[in-house]
């Protein structure tokens, strides 16, 4: 199944308040950037989130589930309706993402 326009929207809306929030089609579903970085996926009108320790921290629910069949697992978002929460949880997982970029590049 593949996303409604007006779910990927809201989840775009949503996040705003973290910084630069766009998400590209692809193959049905979309991935979700921050500032240019790929943070998460929006499958199947769900929200999945590139896992690392520090927003594993703040989530107040860790689900863990595969996006799409054959896909590595990431946090499955489910309260999207908490703007606040959904920044918190994007700014966290950005910080990291590039923290973690960079000690590969090293």
């Amino acid at each position: 199944m593949a996303c409604n326009a007006d779910f990927v929207q809201y989840i775009v809306d949503q996040c705003t308040d973290a910084g630069d929030i766009s998400a590209r089609k692809m193959m049905g579903d979309y991935c979700i950037y921050c500032n240019g970085v790929v943070f998460g996926l929006i499958c199947d009108n769900r929200l999945y989130i590139k896992p690392t320790e520090a927003c594993c921290a703040i989530l107040r629910e860790v689900v863990m589930r595969p996006p799409y069949d054959g896909a590595k697992e990431y946090f499955l978002i489910t309260d999207v309706d908490n703007r606040n929460y959904l920044a918190d949880i994007v700014r966290v997982t950005i910080a990291n993402l590039t923290i973690q970029k960079s000690k590969k590049r090293s």
